[in-house]
């Protein structure tokens, strides 16, 4: 965690037959469902700095002005925060028992870790993180369709560009289909490797401005798929979690470890945001604004005054 922000959980609680289930689920917004539909129940992530409905595919500018084909829906824990597609509304229950799981068997489990890594009490993290609570963290379905190869060349094979997620940590189940890399510290990207039944986690932006940088945000990608997988679409189950949306994303100095070691995070003078200002800047922005080129491979905005890096 203090080098790359990465690791798999096992024995997470669901059988494999449970997550096989939940696949199944997580592929009926996109083929049970029309276009038409699609488009009523369409996210407004410009306008709201929000994820919650569908990114429709080519919403995102990937590179060499070539856009994403990837659809995702996103689902708040809270499934009744507004209305869904006809075909997912029976399993919403399922979907809802899902978000629990995840929350306190996985996420919570967790986030003891790593309080204790911090010598913090054990519920400094939980705390922040309350189920009922105003916030954002949400189920993602998200599904990737093969391109063109002109497309492919026009981005250089980079489906996603490098990048961090905004949130504390994401929970991502794995499966077959090779395409995310992480970047390691020597500045090489290693496919992450299937593990059947297992849980890919990283972490985000928010966990490393809480711990001061003691918790590294994962740099991240995805890219196309080895020869072998590239006519298959690519279907995606996806926790992402954030802290409540009034927490202040500042390093917890009362940490004895951050003493010890010191604080890397720095907000070069900018007053630390709240979640809700960090992710509905970097919602509202990702895919959509003219990066600046910085040093090789590496572009850069702004978001609240706070520096982000784009990898590509």
């Amino acid at each position: 965690m203090t080098t790359h922000g990465f690791f798999y959980v096992i024995n997470h609680g669901y059988s494999p037959e449970q997550t096989g289930r939940i696949f199944d689920v997580a592929d009926v917004p996109f083929s049970k469902v029309s276009e038409e539909e699609k488009e009523k129940y369409a996210g407004t992530m410009k306008q709201t700095g929000s994820y919650q409905g569908y990114k429709l595919r080519q919403y995102w500018h990937i590179d060499g002005g070539v856009r994403d084909q990837v659809e995702n829906y996103n689902i708040n824990r809270d499934v009744t925060k507004r209305q869904h597609p006809e075909a997912l509304r029976p399993l919403l229950p399922e979907i809802e028992k899902f978000a629990h799981h995840n929350h306190e068997q996985v996420l919570h489990p967790i986030l003891r870790l790593l309080a204790l890594g911090m010598e913090l009490p054990e519920e400094t993290f939980v705390n922040m993180h309350g189920f009922s609570n105003v916030g954002e963290t949400y189920i993602r379905f998200m599904k990737y369709y093969p391109r063109s190869q002109e497309e492919e060349k026009a981005s250089k094979n980079v489906w996603l560009k490098g990048h961090t997620d905004f949130g504390t940590i994401t929970i991502l189940y794995s499966q077959p289909v090779a395409a995310l890399q992480i970047l390691t510290k020597d500045g090489t990207w290693k496919w992450v490797k299937h593990l059947e039944n297992a849980l890919v986690i990283n972490a985000g932006d928010s966990l490393e401005f809480l711990s001061g940088g003691f918790y590294r945000a994962t740099i991240h990608r995805v890219v196309q798929p080895p020869p072998d997988q590239q006519n298959f679409t690519r279907l995606g189950v996806f926790y992402f979690v954030m802290t409540d949306d009034d927490v202040v994303l500042e390093p917890l100095q009362e940490s004895p470890v951050l003493k010890r070691v010191g604080i890397t995070t720095s907000f070069n003078g900018a007053k630390p945001p709240t979640q809700e200002e960090w992710r509905k800047g970097r919602t509202a922005a990702y895919g959509q604004t003219e990066l600046k080129a910085a040093e090789k491979g590496v572009e850069e905005e702004f978001i609240n005054g706070v520096l982000v890096k784009h990898y590509n």
